[in-house]
């Protein structure tokens, strides 16, 4: 037995110096030289909600109709409040600016809209002049990972901030972190 002691000794302290070198594709994904990195913010500048005049459509997302209203995400910033009663001839009417802002609902005289984990209720009774009624803290759970998968990304801080969205960006090191 003590024989084979000091040979089992030797090939687990040569098997501890080996390293991954990063090389070997995860779940067969190869990386290719780009990944996500989050997006961040302060919790001040994500508490900051501002009703603007209308802005021009840039990375629209999700649509709601609430006639003849319609209500247009733009991913990521906020929702475009645009007047549909003439559909030959819409008018982008406000935009409201939500930082985080990725997903809307609408019924009846309320907008209801995602501020990362926060939910926000606005009464659009008069859609010109939309107003925060209510802000429900921690309504959403929050993932600290892109919302797509087989993707490479640099991992979260949670010192750097809150994260508000994911960009995709060219790496020249595969990031520790998959998905």
């Amino acid at each position: 037995m003590k024989n084979l002691i000091f040979p089992l000794l030797l090939v687990v302290c040569l098997l501890s110096c080996l390293t991954d070198n990063g090389d070997e594709p995860i779940n067969g994904i190869s990386f290719d030289g780009t990944g996500y990195i989050p997006v961040y913010a302060t919790a001040a500048e994500l508490s900051e909600v501002k009703i603007t005049d209308a802005l021009a459509l840039a990375d629209p997302g999700k649509i709601y109709l609430l006639d003849p209203y319609i209500f247009v995400n733009e991913r990521g910033k906020g929702v475009h409040i645009i007047d549909n009663s003439d559909p030959k001839n819409p008018k982008n009417m406000a935009f409201i600016s939500i930082l985080g802002n990725y997903d809307i609902a609408a019924k009846d005289n309320w907008l209801y809209a995602d501020n990362v984990s926060d939910l926000l209720v606005f009464d659009i009774s008069n859609p010109k002049a939309p107003r925060l009624n209510k802000r429900i803290a921690n309504a959403i759970p929050v993932n600290n990972y892109p919302p797509f998968q087989n993707v490479y990304f640099e991992c979260a801080d949670s010192k750097s901030g809150i994260i508000v969205g994911w960009e995709k960006v060219p790496m020249s090191v595969r990031p520790k972190c998959y998905r």
